[in-house]
């Protein structure tokens, strides 16, 4: 996999008012929809008035779920437009992946019972083996301070006691993992839990939605909404801004060391 962000962009942002410099961009992928990309292009930048998307053609892109073709677009606004400085938050190296906890650990076992993204289920999950498989925070408890400010709901501010829990953690496939602490795969609640691929799909999994089955858990026993948005807005940053954020490729070895006792 390219360590380059920009790598098959094929969609490429710019404004009206200067369409030589290239403000953003990204791949698309099934499932990407031109409401999708009006939502992302709103996380990407800083407006302060109404704007429209234009094609090439200086046709209006409009807010619908057709599919998002490749190509120029152009941010035509009367007001601002602003490159958004929201700091994106690395993951790299023990402290900043937020290594679960064995409690953690074991609840998002019991509660996803296989990777939560692909849908694969473990074959033995009442035998505790569990390779193949690795739970991860969806936000570092050590990035818990950043879930305030624009873009975010103040009524949304997180508990202690919420970070650590079973609401900030997800069961993956070790593969869906790295490509979701390197914000190359996240999860929209705000689109019926769809599945968005930043950069390549090889399992086929972009555009598809989390199972309704494990949706339909009830308050503290889900995944948390406030988490899952921070984290696709990480995504979003990370993989639509400028030239993109760098992909790291040093990660710790898992933390489930007891896989398959």
């Amino acid at each position: 996999m390219s360590k380059d962000r920009c790598f098959g962009r094929n969609v490429h942002i710019y404004s009206a008012n200067d369409t030589g410099r290239v403000l953003g961009g990204l791949v698309v992928m099934n499932g990407m929809t031109n409401s999708n990309f009006y939502s992302m292009v709103e996380i990407t930048f800083t407006l302060d008035n109404d704007y429209t998307l234009c094609g090439e053609s200086g046709t209006i892109v409009q807010r619908d779920d057709n599919p998002l073709k490749p190509g120029k677009y152009f941010i035509s606004t009367t007001g601002s437009l602003v490159i958004n400085n929201e700091p994106w938050l690395v993951r790299e190296g023990k402290v900043f992946l937020g290594i679960p906890t064995k409690a953690l650990r074991d609840a998002v076992r019991n509660r996803d019972g296989g990777c939560v993204i692909t849908g694969q289920r473990s074959l033995n999950p009442g035998k505790r083996r569990w390779g193949g498989y690795s739970a991860t925070h969806i936000l570092p408890p050590e990035h818990a301070k950043h879930l305030v400010g624009p873009g975010y709901d103040s009524s949304e501010t997180p508990t202690r006691k919420s970070i650590y829990s079973v609401q900030n953690g997800l069961l993956l496939r070790r593969d869906m993992r790295r490509l979701f602490e390197r914000y190359l795969v996240s999860i929209n609640p705000d689109d019926n839990y769809k599945i968005v691929c930043f950069m390549g799909d090889d399992v086929d999994i972009s555009g598809k939605h989390l199972d309704k089955t494990f949706l339909k858990l009830e308050g503290p026993q889900r995944p948390g909404d406030r988490f899952l948005r921070w984290h696709f807005r990480q995504a979003v940053l990370a993989n639509m801004r400028g030239q993109g954020e760098p992909i790291f490729e040093c990660y710790p070895s898992d933390s489930d060391t007891d896989e398959e006792l």
